[in-house]
């Protein structure tokens, strides 16, 4: 294959589907469904990029990954420059390049996408990022000599990591505080095996602490340590423990045995190891609800599937158009055979006298006018009401902020929910006290919780050197 194709053969190139594990086997196991790029397609793909002179797909990016510039290494066959470009500006690229909702970051500014498909750069930064956790020679990660400034970071999830990565590579003293028994935060408890693989966690957890990154995990700050104490011993904290308490719906019957939030579910079968002969079981109902319309939903319901549902279905209150969730989870749940219940509501959890659930009694909605989200309001439809058949019901509509922390000191500003207020750098109220990721701006996505760790390190950086 000529690796430099004329610009008129690259716009004929087509973009290449992901390969990925059939419907009917993935649904019964955890492996990860999208197999990856091999070389072949990676420099196909990567060959479709046109290399534009003012690339917006930058600007699209949370992290601002200089994409033309690893793609047109890739394009060339030269992946260990293609790790090295990568690399230096993501942290975690093996779980962007998995998790990140490209579809409406990056690859929406593509010109590719104008009249056709953009080019797949999510796909190429995993190839990528993969190719490098096997050749772990071949980009290591570079730090600047020792500052003797000392950072803690507050949690070990993307905003945490990506903080951590920048501050160490800046020569910084970074140790990150994690509450639960393994780092990772949401990317090891919240987002399933068969989407982000354990082990993809641990390598690029490996490499920040090979640059020289500490972890101390089981340490709760708020009980182990009050965020005063840390400032004492510090030059600079970085909260980034994000918005672990759940959120419920508020009506009867929530307390029934057999109604999960989203964030339980998810842990304990990703943490604990939740199937029948744990110690921390999870219930394996034959007929699952889930309720809610975004990412967590989605591998909720795929979970209980592989799980042995029977029957696993969403329930959302607006449309699919509607819908928050990647475009890639909603056409890998409707493969599985997840169902979908639109413009339903739930209004009450329906038990048995033994007080398990037995149902789901919902009411049917209609759109009306946009709200704050710009989404169209869904409206109640009078004497519609009826009764979804489950037996567990799990509640994935969204989180709020812990107090655990917080409430250790009262002096740092919140806004009316309970979240961090903080500057355009990062900064809250308190001088030298940090924050980013969902802490600060309610539950989000990955990538946006990474952009405020990068954007906060590169402030912590700033402040160090000039206090």
């Amino acid at each position: 294959m000529n690796p430099r194709p004329s610009l008129k053969e690259r716009i004929k190139i087509e973009r290449q589907s992901m390969p990925e594990q059939a419907a009917s086997d993935r649904q019964r196991n955890f492996k990860e469904v999208n197999l990856g790029f091999d070389e072949r397609l990676a420099m196909l793909e990567a060959q479709r990029c046109i290399q534009c002179k003012e690339a917006k797909c930058i600007a699209g990016c949370p992290v601002l990954v200089d994409i033309p510039r690893f793609i047109n290494f890739v394009a060339e066959g030269n992946l260990a420059a293609a790790a090295h470009s990568l690399l230096g500006d993501n942290a975690l690229p093996a779980v962007t390049g998995r998790v990140c909702p490209q579809e409406t970051q990056c690859e929406i500014e593509c010109v590719r996408g104008r009249k056709g498909a953009p080019v797949a750069i999510g796909y190429l930064e995993r190839f990528v990022a993969d190719w490098a956790y096997q050749q772990p020679n071949q980009a290591p990660m570079e730090t600047a000599p020792p500052t003797g400034r000392k950072v803690i970071v507050v949690g070990s999830g993307p905003a945490g990591l990506t903080a951590a990565g920048e501050l160490v590579r800046r020569g910084h003293d970074v140790t990150i505080y994690e509450a639960l028994h393994k780092p990772g935060g949401v990317l090891v408890y919240g987002i399933p095996e068969f989407r982000l693989p354990k082990k993809i966690v641990h390598d690029e957890v490996e490499r920040l602490k090979q640059a020289g990154v500490k972890i101390e995990c089981n340490v709760v700050v708020g009980k182990t340590y009050t965020l005063p104490e840390l400032r004492e011993h510090f030059d600079a904290v970085f909260i980034a423990n994000g918005a672990g308490l759940p959120v419920f719906m508020n009506v009867p019957g929530e307390n029934l045995k057999g109604v999960y939030s989203a964030n339980e579910y998810l842990t304990r079968v990703n943490l604990m190891e939740a199937f029948a002969q744990s110690d921390t079981p999870v219930l394996i109902g034959k007929r699952v609800a889930v309720l809610g319309g975004g990412n967590v939903a989605m591998d909720a319901a795929r979970t209980a599937k592989r799980l042995g549902a029977e029957k696993s279905m969403i329930v959302y209150r607006r449309g699919k158009a509607e819908m928050p969730a990647r475009l890639e989870e909603i056409h890998h749940a409707e493969q599985e055979g997840i169902e979908f219940e639109f413009l339903v509501a739930p209004v009450e959890v329906v038990g048995t006298p033994q007080r398990w659930v037995s149902g789901l009694k919902c009411i049917r909605m209609e759109l009306g006018e946009p709200d704050a989200s710009g989404r169209r309001r869904p409206v109640p439809i009078k004497g519609s009401e009826f009764v979804i058949e489950c037996d567990v019901v799990v509640v994935a509509i969204g989180s709020r902020a812990n107090p655990l922390l917080t409430s250790t000191c009262p002096e740092l500003k919140l806004n009316k929910w309970g979240f961090i207020e903080v500057d355009d750098q990062g900064m809250s109220n308190l001088p030298g006290i940090f924050a980013g990721g969902d802490i600060v701006r309610g539950a989000a996505t990955v990538i946006l919780a990474m952009g405020d760790g990068k954007r906060a390190a590169h402030a912590i950086d700033d402040y160090l050197k000039t206090k």
